[in-house]
C-alpha cells in the first residue's frame, strides 16, 4: 500500500544519537508508516544530500499569548521547530480570574519586555482554568505542537487574589494551589514552573508573586506534579531556592528537574555549577541546567532600557513620564547616582561588551564600544549612552552582551553530560533579542564550523533528549508508529539567518525575527508539509496540524 508521502534519498539521523543512514521516510496520516529503501508515496519530498531528523523541540518559550495570534509561533517554525513548550519561569497567562489580566500583562511586560498592547489585543481571555486554557488554543489550532507548564505567578494570583504580590500562603492556599497544578497536568500541561530569581520584578518594580514563596509552599506544588508520575518542575532559581537545593528536592519529588540557565560569565561560576550538578547526578539526582549556544544579547533604547531597569534609578525613572526621563538623561548627578547603583546589582553592568548598534545620526558610531567612546570623551559609559541618545530623541540602539560570549566556555558547556538545550525565549522580549534560531545555530556554527558536537549528538539533543526528559509520547525519534514531526536539513548549508525588525504585532508593536533561515529544507508537523524546499506552505500552516503532545 502506498504511503501520503515519502521522504526520498536522504540520511535519517533517527534522535537515538546513532550514525545516520540512507533510507527513505514513508508517512500515513499523522505517523511515520516506514523507514527504508525504495518506499512508495503518493508525494514525494526529495532529501538527497540532506539530513532527515525528528522535529525539533524547544522546551524553553513564552508564546503563551502569541500563539493566539500567530498560530505560527514565528520565527520558531522557520527553523525546524515542530514542539515548543511554553510557561517557563512561571510565567503562564492562566490560570486566570477577569480582575487579574491587566496585572498578569503588566507582569509579562516587566519581566519578559511584553507589548501590553499586543497582550490586549491579542489575546481572547475566552478562559479561566488552565484546562479552559488549552482548550481555547485547541479550538483555534496550531502549527506547531504546543504546550505549556502551569505557571506559579499566575497560579498565585488565580488563588490568593491580589495578596499573592505581597505575603506568604497559607496552608488551605497551598493546598488549592496543588489542586489547580495537578488539573492542569491533567488537561495536558507538561508541569510546574516558578521563579525565584532576584531579577525578576512585576508590576510597579514589585517582586513576582512567586518570589513571596516559602519554601513549603514551593516543595508542596512540586510533589503535586511528582503526585501525578509525568511532567517536569521548571525553576529559575534564587534565595529562597538555590541550585544546589533543587539537587536536595529532586529524589523526594521524583519527576525531573530543570532550571534557566547555565550560562558562561567571567570568572569560573559556571564550572562550579557543572561541577555541583556532576556531584548531584552521581548521587542519583535527575537536574538539567538548560544551555544555549546563542550569545545572550540584547537590544536596548534609553527610552526603556531593559537591562538597566533592575537598578533602582532606572526602575524608578520608567515609572515616570517620556519628558521626565529625558531630564534626568541630562542631569549629571542623576546620572552619576544612577551608574554607581548600578555597579551594587546582582547583574552589573559589563561596560565593555556595550556598543552603539543602530544610530541614523552616528553612523559612524555603529558597531563601536561604549567604553571605548567615553574613553575619548572623558566620561564614563552612561554619560555616552544618555549622551547619544538625547541627540536622537531616544532612538539610539544599543547591543548589549549579558551573557554566554565566550566561545571556549560555550564548547565546554554544550558538550556536558546532563545538561539539555533550552533558553530561546522565543516568545519574550522580542523587541530585544532573537534566539528562536538555536537550532539552526547549533547546526550550522557549532556542528559545521566549529566542530563542537557531532551531527548525530546535536540531532539528539534538540530532539530525543528533550523528549525523553518531557516524556513526549511517541515524538522525537524517526521510528515507525511515531508522530510524523520531521524537519529535513541541508548539513552543508543550514544557518540561522539574518535578524530584521518587522512590524506585524497586535497594537502595531514591533519586534525581532529571523525569517530568512538557510538549509531548512522540509518541515512536516504530523504528517502536514509546512515548509517545502525552503519555504512555508500556506496550505499546511492553513491546516494548523499542531496539537497538544501527550506526556506519560
Amino acid at each position: 500500500m502506498s504511503a501520503d508521502i515519502v521522504i526520498r534519498g536522504g540520511t535519517v539521523v533517527d534522535g537515538s544519537g546513532a550514525p545516520g543512514r540512507r533510507a527513505d521516510v514513508a508517512i500515513t496520516g499523522d505517523r511515520i508508516s516506514g523507514i527504508g529503501p525504495g518506499l512508495k508515496g503518493e508525494q514525494e519530498l526529495d532529501a538527497g544530500g540532506q539530513v532527515v531528523a525528528p522535529g525539533f523541540i524547544d522546551i524553553h518559550t513564552h508564546y503563551d499569548a502569541q500563539v493566539f495570534w500567530d498560530p505560527s509561533l514565528t520565527p520558531s517554525s522557520f527553523h525546524g521547530v515542530t514542539s515548543v513548550v511554553a510557561g517557563n519561569c512561571g510565567f503562564s497567562i492562566a490560570p486566570t480570574r477577569p480582575e487579574h489580566h491587566e496585572t498578569i500583562a503588566r507582569t509579562l511586560e516587566n519581566v519578559e519586555d511584553m507589548n501590553v498592547a499586543s497582550l490586549a489585543a491579542g489575546i481572547p481571555w475566552d478562559f479561566e482554568t488552565f484546562p479552559e486554557y488549552l482548550d481555547s488554543i485547541r479550538r483555534r489550532g496550531t502549527v506547531l505542537n504546543f504546550t505549556a507548564y502551569v505557571g506559579h505567578t499566575a497560579l498565585r494570583l488565580f488563588v490568593m487574589g491580589d495578596e499573592a504580590y505581597e505575603r506568604a500562603a497559607k496552608p488551605e492556599e497551598v493546598e488549592r494551589m496543588c489542586r489547580v497544578v495537578h488539573e492542569g497536568i491533567e488537561a495536558g500541561a507538561p508541569g510546574f514552573a516558578t521563579s525565584l530569581a532576584p531579577t525578576h520584578r512585576g508590576v510597579d518594580g514589585k517582586p513576582i508573586p512567586s518570589r513571596f514563596a516559602e519554601r513549603d509552599e514551593i516543595e508542596a506544588l512540586c510533589l503535586a506534579v511528582g503526585g501525578t508520575g509525568r511532567g517536569v518542575c521548571h525553576f529559575a532559581p534564587g534565595e529562597a531556592y538555590g541550585i544546589k537545593d533543587l539537587y536536595e528536592l529532586q529524589p523526594r519529588v521524583g519527576v525531573p528537574f530543570t532550571y534557566g540557565a547555565l550560562l558562561t560569565f567571567p570568572g569560573d561560576r559556571y564550572r562550579k555549577q557543572v561541577e555541583i550538578n556532576d556531584q548531584g547526578w552521581a548521587r542519583g539526582s535527575q537536574v538539567w541546567p538548560q544551555v544555549t549556544p546563542r550569545p545572550v544579547t540584547m537590544q536596548i533604547t534609553m527610552a526603556d532600557p531593559f537591562v538597566l531597569n533592575l537598578g533602582r534609578y532606572f526602575g524608578d525613572l520608567m515609572k515616570e513620564s517620556r519628558p521626565a526621563r529625558e531630564a534626568a538623561y541630562r542631569d549629571p548627578q542623576w546620572r552619576a547616582r544612577a551608574a554607581e547603583d548600578l555597579e551594587r546589582q546582582v547583574m552589573k553592568p559589563r561596560w565593555e561588551t556595550y556598543r552603539v548598534d543602530e544610530s541614523e545620526r552616528f553612523p559612524e558610531l555603529e558597531g563601536r564600544k561604549v567604553s571605548e567612546i567615553a574613553q575619548e570623551r572623558g566620561c564614563e559609559p552612561l554619560d555616552v549612552m544618555c549622551e547619544l541618545a538625547l541627540e536622537e530623541d531616544l532612538k539610539t540602539r544599543f547591543r548589549v552582551y549579558i551573557a554566554n560570549d565566550d566561545t571556549e566556555g560555550v564548547d565546554y558547556l554544550l558538550t556536558r553530560e546532563h545538561v539539555v538545550l533550552g533558553l530561546s525565549d522565543a516568545g519574550a522580549h522580542v523587541g530585544q533579542l532573537c534566539d528562536a534560531p538555536m537550532p539552526t545555530d547549533l547546526l550550522g556554527n557549532w556542528v559545521r564550523e566549529r566542530g563542537t558536537l557531532p551531527l548525530e549528538t546535536a540531532i539528539r539533543k534538540l530532539t530525543g533528549e528533550p523528549a525523553d526528559l518531557f516524556g513526549f509520547v511517541g515524538r522525537g525519534y524517526l521510528r515507525e508508529g511515531g508522530f510524523a514531526d520531521v524537519a529535513v536539513i541541508d548539513p552543508e548549508t543550514v544557518h540561522p539567518g539574518p535578524v530584521r525588525r518587522v512590524r506585524d504585532f497586535p497594537g502595531d508593536a514591533d519586534r525581532l525575527t529571523a525569517d530568512r533561515p538557510a538549509g531548512v529544507t522540509h518541515v512536516l508537523v504530523n504528517g502536514v508539509p509546512i515548509r517545502r524546499d525552503g519555504e512555508p506552505v500556506h496550505e499546511g500552516q492553513e491546516a494548523r496540524p499542531g496539537v497538544v503532545p501527550e506526556i506519560a
